[in-house]
């Protein structure tokens, strides 16, 4: 893909971001009287624009942002006392302004995933177990005591848990002691496994690795004449353990069309299983045995259905979220595997256009939840500091001085161009490293 591939699909995913943002602060300032004078797409000196009524729509030309600039809105300012200035108006008025930008990217996210529900997505749906398939000598699982065919049937709490669920519970506590309940030859153990930090991905690592569950074979393939069955979960192939789907692909791919030994799990029962791999007349995979890893589902639902579905993701989501910024404070997880600057948010835009217009719209509406969230964060000069500042003064019964808020926002301007520093770093050494 080219460079201005990703820079176009960057550029229209941060425009509607931005723009929706702003419009909530618009349609916020506007319904309480507050008079604003411009609408920024863009920060720095104006591009272009239009002017429609007392407000100036402009882009400008730094295109990380954007602004609704209200009457008499910084603290100081000589138009405060104007009836129509931002702080003129009443504490309640002032917070509402200020939830409505993040508010609208919340609502975004909801409209866009209801919308997909509605028109139609063909979702994957992982029933698989989570059972270690290897173990790293040395590692922190290793020194747990767990060994190859242990089923983890409880991970901090969560039962029964996909490998997914254990890889993120993972990811999320390095350096912290994680229990975990295993089942080995019907006898339940309980462990305590401290997860490792790995140092190039800033997040936790136990040294464990899955096996992958068979959720489909197709009749008449060379998968369904050995006996493989939907539910088999796959230890080793070819001798070597199971990390990932791709890993049983690649061994396929490579085969040349020679029989491949596959040691499985069924319901308990482990065995081999000798397949061979059939010609195919697609370039792409020259062969295969017939075997799907994820039960896919066409979802089509109503207008309240897909609400309720959006709702539950936006929910889970967001609170996903908040337990990786929570992991960050705790040291549980880098912050450098969580930051991402604009030149990955680029490539991650682009490739999601170029996977089609359902991966492009999920991810825009993960980005507009992750986009709410960290507005909302009590940093000074985002919204989340310019409303903890006025819940402090509600509760102060009083204004707080020029001087303290001209400071607070001094320090949040410097706290975030070090954000933005740190994304910017993190993007670079992502490439270096790669």
């Amino acid at each position: 893909m080219s460079f201005l591939h990703y820079i176009f699909w960057f550029a229209v995913l941060l425009g509607i971001m931005i723009l929706v943002h702003e419009l909530g602060h618009f349609w916020a300032a506007i319904s309480v009287g507050i008079k604003v004078e411009t609408f920024s797409i863009g920060f720095g000196s104006r591009l272009f624009g239009f002017k429609r009524g007392e407000t100036d729509f402009r882009v400008s030309a730094i295109p990380l942002g954007g602004y609704v600039r209200m009457l008499g809105e910084q603290p100081g300012d000589e138009k405060a006392s104007d009836p129509r200035s931002f702080q003129a108006k009443k504490r309640w008025q002032r917070a509402i302004v200020i939830i409505a930008g993040p508010l609208m990217n919340v609502v975004l996210a909801i409209a866009i995933v209801a919308g997909l529900y509605m028109h139609g997505v063909q979702m994957e749906v992982d029933q698989s177990k989570a059972i270690v398939s290897s173990v790293t000598p040395g590692s922190p699982a290793a020194n747990a005591g767990v060994q190859p065919g242990d089923k983890i049937v409880s991970i901090a709490g969560q039962t029964n848990p996909t490998w997914p669920d254990v890889l993120m519970k993972t990811a999320m506590s390095a350096n912290h002691p994680l229990p975990v309940v295993i089942e080995r030859q019907n006898q339940t153990l309980n462990l305590t496994i401290t997860p490792a930090m790995d140092a190039k991905e800033g997040i936790g690592t136990a040294g464990w690795n899955g096996g992958v569950q068979v959720a489909a074979v197709v009749k008449g393939t060379p998968a369904a004449a050995a006996g493989l069955r939907p539910g088999d979960l796959f230890i080793k192939v070819a001798g070597q353990p199971v990390t990932s789907p791709d890993s049983v692909r690649q061994v396929i791919l490579k085969s040349g069309g020679k029989p491949i030994d596959f040691y499985i799990d069924r319901s308990g029962e482990f065995k081999d299983v000798i397949v061979t791999p059939q010609k195919s007349n697609d370039p792409r995979t020259p062969y295969q045995i017939g075997i799907y890893f994820q039960r896919a589902e066409f979802v089509k639902l109503g207008l309240g259905p897909a609400l309720v579905q959006s709702l539950r993701f936006s929910r889970e989501n967001a609170l996903l979220i908040y337990q990786l910024l929570g992991s960050i404070l705790e040291r549980r997880v880098s912050p450098k595997s969580a930051l991402a600057g604009p030149v990955e948010m680029a490539k991650m835009s682009g490739d999601a256009a170029q996977e089609g217009a359902i991966s492009y719209l999920t991810m825009m509406a993960l980005i507009s939840l992750n986009l709410a969230v960290f507005n909302l964060l009590p940093i000074p000069i985002l919204d989340g500091g310019t409303l903890l500042l006025l819940i402090v003064e509600m509760l102060l019964q009083r204004e707080v001085s020029v001087q303290v808020k001209e400071t607070v926002l001094k320090i949040g301007f410097v706290c975030l161009m070090a954000i933005v520093v740190f994304a910017i770093w993190n993007d670079i050494s992502r490439i270096l490293t790669s």
